[in-house]
């Protein structure tokens, strides 16, 4: 009669979880560790929920591997999880054979030699069992004072005599290739050999497979550690099997996680404890799982991720202190240094000599439009902010940044900004004929990044044998040191137009030759803009303008020859408020914007609103004393009429007005009709008065690619003050002072944003063309 072999390799099993680091997607790895550890890091509470949820038994097994020798061997390293004994008395009686199973860890068989007969006597079963508890008592001499529950403690199971059960395990034994034990008990202690908790030890229990009354091996035994390392609730897990004269019984002893009282984490600067709170806080006051733990790493993750802290994320972690409070250590990504470089068309960094390339833009006009600073975390959304601000400078073709690890802390990181410059410069010079047949010439410059300062600088000169025209500005988006983003435009001009409130109607009113009037300006001013909160801005100006009406060879006129179209008599019209021809006209402007669109081209959605006030000092020729006040509201309803085309529609209303008080020249006085007006109507041709009221409804909508639709209806009117414009210049030519126009028109859109052709019917039936940049509203 066979008895089955005792599993003298089975002696004692153990596992434990070795500290492990996780940065920056580096995957958790195991380590031995003694059984005995005061304190659990948090990589050993994360490390059961590795990608497979269950990283454990390939850890193991390859500790396993390192036990295994040729010949029996006392002394192993990395024998964390088998210990194999050896005695003097059995040294002579039983040897380890290393066997490679299809790239499986080496597995241990033990065969004892000198008994090539089993009896079931019980002198050769008391025989047997000394010597297991010989083994059992080398066995237990490692490094951990926890004593193996003793095999008396419980009844053991009787033990198997049937033949047939003998013949299926010597079966068994032979197509796995290892020893099979007889299991005649399953019990489970804490290392004191005290009992757990009820729920932990069903939980144990659930997760084995080893059963009393059925055979084990040692690949089973370590397969059940790994089920039991799988449930998350223990941080060290042991199997003692102990030999009894009915077979073995195996001991798992387990120690389960401390309480989790507090989870704290160290290097979080940017997540609120109240985050931390709501995702642990279910787990106060239980034993730690590590399942459940490493989903709150997960949700504390992912919180980061939805803030936009894309490089933020949870790393190796302080051990868990007695009191059960978990310290978490977080890389949230700071940024130390934010570096500028400078790039070819190419997109590279240096020439053919190897040099860096030098850009034209000093680094300070870059880094300034970054809100993001060193010493901040890195925030996905904020970046891309500064980007689009940087790019909206208008002088770069390309932005982009590139992350590096920190020169002083590689846990940081070095922003480099790589920027290519497009030219910003442009010269032009032509010559031509007017529409009196004179000849011209004209010269223009424009710089938009003057001396490497982002500033604007533009000069343009119209020479004619007549008069010399010219206009020159000088804009400094942010003047430097100014925390509040302040800027000043200083422009100088002299202009020359046919103006629109001489101009136009049903009834022609020239001058006495016959001529137009032209109004000729000659002036100065300087403007401050400084950005507030909420997408409001503000702006304050002061304007000087000498104001002169002339015919076409630049003659000073001061009356038109009126309706009756007789000049020198009563109804002939003033041009100029001081009767002379020539007005001094000092004002000072102020505006606020309130700009809330998603889209300061092409708007989709949001509104705009504008309100303003100019107020003339009285000064010189005309002592001209008056108040004028302007409001415009525009807001964008996102639509889907129709299925033209893929792209956002958008239905745009906007109402404006305006009103002036006291005394004032006619050339100031509101002009209604045209491109940016009421279309339908030429410009001005609608009405010239003292206050006006206008209202545009437009349904926009894509067609195909770059090119979209617009209908649109317009409405205006000088609100019956033509009159009280001195001279009476809108009444006089006959314009009719209210109206409408309605059509359709295509925008084509260019980087310069959309170019616009309309066409428009008057509520008179006429019907025009209109050529404008940008929408009308």
């Amino acid at each position: 009669m066979r008895q089955t072999h005792s599993l003298v390799a089975l002696l004692t099993l153990s596992a434990t979880l070795g500290l492990a680091s996780q940065a920056r997607g580096e995957t958790l790895s195991t380590s031995a560790k003694s059984p005995h550890s005061p304190s659990i890091s948090i990589a050993e509470l994360t490390a059961a929920a590795d990608a497979n949820r269950a990283p454990f038994a390939t850890d193991t097994l390859r500790l396993d591997g390192g036990i295994a020798t040729l010949e029996q061997t006392a002394e192993e390293p990395n024998a964390a999880a088998v210990e194999t004994p050896e005695t003097d008395t059995e040294a002579k009686d039983s040897r380890l054979v290393r066997r490679e199973l299809s790239n499986q860890t080496a597995l241990v068989e033990v065969h004892q030699l000198g008994t090539e007969a089993l009896t079931a006597d019980v002198e050769s079963a008391e025989t047997a069992a000394t010597a297991r508890s010989a083994a059992l008592e080398i066995g237990q001499a490692t490094d951990t004072d926890d004593e193996a529950p003793a095999a008396g403690d419980t009844e053991p199971l009787p033990e198997p005599t049937s033949d047939e059960d003998e013949d299926a395990t010597a079966t068994d034994e032979e197509s796995s290739g290892e020893t099979q034990v007889l299991v005649a008990e399953v019990a489970v202690t804490d290392p004191d050999g005290a009992d757990i908790e009820p729920d932990l030890e069903d939980t144990v229990y659930n997760a084995i497979d080893t059963r009393p009354g059925q055979t084990t091996t040692r690949s089973q035994i370590q397969e059940d550690i790994n089920n039991i390392f799988a449930t998350g609730f223990f941080s060290n897990v042991r199997a003692v099997p102990t030999d009894t004269p009915l077979g073995v019984r195996v001991t798992y002893v387990v120690s389960p996680n401390p309480v989790l009282t507090q989870v704290t984490v160290e290097g979080g600067d940017v997540i609120p404890d109240e985050v931390i709170d709501d995702i642990f806080s279910p787990q106060y006051g239980e034993i730690i799982n590590l399942l459940e733990f490493q989903d709150g790493i997960l949700e504390l993750n992912n919180w980061y991720q939805d803030n936009g802290y894309v490089l933020a994320q949870v790393i190796a972690a302080p051990e868990v202190g007695e009191d059960g409070v978990v310290t978490l250590q977080v890389a949230e990504g700071v940024i130390e240094d934010i570096n500028v470089q400078f790039l070819t068309e190419d997109g590279l960094a240096e020439d053919d000599e190897g040099n860096p390339i030098n850009g034209k833009t000093h680094d300070y006009i870059i880094l300034r439009e970054f809100e993001t600073e060193a010493g901040d975390v890195f925030q996905q959304s904020q970046i891309q902010a500064d980007l689009q601000r940087v790019f909206g400078l208008g002088i770069f073709d390309d932005v982009t940044i590139e992350l590096n690890p920190g020169q002083k802390d590689p846990r940081e990181v070095d922003v480099t900004v790589n920027v290519i410059e497009r030219n910003t410069g442009s010269v032009a010079a032509g010559i031509g004929f007017n529409f009196t047949g004179d000849l011209f010439g004209t010269l223009s410059y424009r710089q938009d990044n003057f001396g490497g300062n982002n500033q604007k600088f533009s000069a343009e000169a119209q020479l004619s044998f007549r008069d010399i025209l010219f206009d020159v500005s000088f804009t400094d988006p942010w003047i430097a040191g100014d925390p509040y983003r302040t800027s000043y435009t200083l422009n100088g001009f002299g202009r020359r137009s046919i103006s629109l409130v001489f101009d136009g109607g049903d009834n022609q009113i020239d001058l006495a030759n016959g001529d137009r009037v032209r109004v000729n300006r000659f002036g100065s001013g300087v403007t401050f803009r400084r950005p507030l909160d909420n997408g409001w801005s503000a702006s304050l100006g002061t304007l000087y303008q000498r104001v002169r009406t002339t015919d076409g060879d630049g003659e000073i006129v001061t009356r038109d020859v009126g309706p009756d179209q007789i000049p020198g008599t009563a109804d002939d019209n003033q041009l100029t408020l001081s009767d002379t021809g020539a007005d001094d006209l000092w004002t000072v402007q102020f505006s606020v914007v309130q700009d809330q669109r998603n889209n300061s081209l092409t708007p989709t959605s949001g509104s705009v609103l504008r309100l303003g006030t100019e107020q003339s000092i009285p000064l010189g020729s005309g002592n001209i004393f008056f108040n004028r006040v302007r409001a415009s509201y525009s807001y964008y309803f996102p639509v889907s009429f129709f299925n033209f085309s893929e792209g956002p529609q958008a239905l745009a209303v906007n109402v404006q007005g305006g009103s002036i008080i006291g005394d004032f020249p006619p050339y100031e006085a509101f002009s209604i009709g045209g491109t940016n007006s009421v279309r339908g109507y030429d410009e001005g041709e609608l009405g010239t008065g003292q206050s006006y009221l206008q209202a545009s409804l437009e349904y926009r909508f894509p067609l195909f690619s770059f090119i979209g639709g617009a209908l649109f209806l317009d409405a205006g009117t000088d609100l019956g003050t033509g009159s009280e414009v001195i001279g009476s210049p809108g009444p006089d030519r006959g314009k009719p002072g209210s109206g409408f126009g309605y059509g359709a028109g295509v925008r084509v859109q260019t980087p310069l944003g959309p170019i616009r052709v309309d066409y428009g019917f008057s509520d008179e039936g006429d019907g025009r063309l209109h050529f404008g940049i940008g929408e009308r509203f």
